[in-house]
């Protein structure tokens, strides 16, 4: 994928394209791109991709301006406008799922296909999500992948996770990224969604790993019921990173909505 750069009012935004067709737009979750990239490449063979950094991710410049969920959302429209979009195809996993789902509510009439990959954004008194922010790297596996000793390694890159240079990197980065996604997700990712989904119109897929540990299936029947007309599909063998596990489960679930 060509990386790219757009100006938007707040902040310069760095962002991947590769593909024709459709355009899709595509919302990282609160671990950035690292995952995603060979999905996107492979959504890429369908679709025209777009996946925009949030500020403070990769090379891209951190934004103060950006406050809240409300910013978030305007922001990624501005996103949208900038890269001269309309109606495209609108794809958000887990924190990008949360901004998707917000813009969807916001703008209802300029989104029509929505598909959100395990989304974060609402919160189960009896099922709590994980505070990823408090977790060490040798912690995230178990959550995010079906295969944690495997996940362990693809993380790692074959480093040790134990030793105190890898930890000191993954800390270095961590603070930088998840400074702009605990601006709306931290302590707990509620910013009162659960009270807007009603508004959403788009046809909407939902798409799930069935052993997703961070945020249990439980939330996609949540999210089902709040949004009229959505469509589940659970992917076996996957945890919550089931786009980097079984991307083509997960392409062939998008492609619903071409």
């Amino acid at each position: 994928m060509e990386l790219k750069t757009i100006q938007t009012p707040h902040v310069p935004v760095r962002y991947h394209e590769a593909g024709q067709g459709q355009p899709l737009v595509f919302l990282h979750g609160a671990g950035g791109l690292d995952l995603d990239m060979g999905f996107l490449d492979a959504l890429a063979e369908k679709f025209h991709v777009y996946a925009p950094l949030m500020p403070g991710y990769g090379d891209s410049e951190e934004c103060a301006e950006l406050r809240d969920m409300l910013d978030f959302t305007l922001h990624t429209w501005d996103v949208v406008a900038a890269l001269g979009l309309k109606d495209p195809i609108l794809v958000g996993f887990s924190m990008g799922g949360m901004i998707a789902s917000e813009m969807a509510a916001v703008a209802p009439r300029d989104v029509s296909r929505l598909a959100l990959i395990a989304p974060a954004g609402l919160w189960l008194d009896a099922h709590p999500i994980p505070d990823i922010f408090s977790m060490l790297p040798y912690q995230l596996p178990p959550y995010l992948f079906h295969d944690a000793a495997a996940g362990a390694k693809i993380m790692s890159a074959g480093g040790d996770m134990s030793d105190p240079k890898f930890l000191q990197g993954f800390l270095v980065q961590a603070a930088r990224q998840l400074g702009a996604a605990g601006k709306i997700m931290f302590p707990i990712p509620d910013r009162g969604l659960a009270s807007r989904l009603y508004r959403i119109k788009a046809k909407t897929i939902l798409i799930w790993g069935e052993s997703d540990k961070l945020i249990p299936p439980v939330y996609a029947q949540a999210f089902q019921r709040g949004i009229a007309g959505a469509e589940l599909v659970m992917v076996p063998e996957a945890g919550h990173v089931v786009a980097f596990e079984k991307p083509h489960d997960v392409i062939r679930a998008i492609a619903r909505l071409a």
